[in-house]
């Protein structure tokens, strides 16, 4: 099983934004800091959602359990709904990716429990500039 670990950080709203991942489990130990140009956080939150699923797939896992301190990514989700438009091609891709794995959990967790990724996110945000 991999744990995935996503999360996703602005300077602004929109400003400079980037994501991180932090994967481990199944022998990886993986690190992702990437910057994604200015957008607001929810969209930065769906995005690291996103690489998260398409790293996970990479690595070729059929069991992947990922954790997000992001309410409104985790409740779309289990839902596969979302009230805001703008969010739904983001809904509709990870569920597309999500098909791909045999099992895959999502959990939400208190940002103390996401600082891996939190941090990676915010790193992120400073190569932007």
């Amino acid at each position: 099983m991999l744990e995935v670990y996503i999360d996703g950080a602005s300077a602004g709203n929109p400003g400079p934004s980037g994501i991180g991942i932090f994967i481990k489990g199944e022998g990886q130990h993986v690190k992702i800091s990437e910057p994604i140009g200015n957008t607001n956080n929810h969209q930065a939150e769906f995005t690291a959602l996103l690489r998260g699923l398409e790293e996970a797939l990479k690595i070729g896992s059929s069991f992947v359990s990922m954790r997000s301190d992001s309410k409104i990514v985790v409740s779309s989700i289990d839902k596969a709904y979302v009230k805001n438009e703008d969010f739904k091609p983001y809904l509709e891709q990870a569920l597309s990716l999500i098909e791909q794995f045999d099992l895959f959990f999502i959990k939400w967790i208190p940002e103390k429990e996401n600082k891996a990724a939190d941090v990676l996110a915010r790193e992120a945000i400073l190569k932007n500039s």
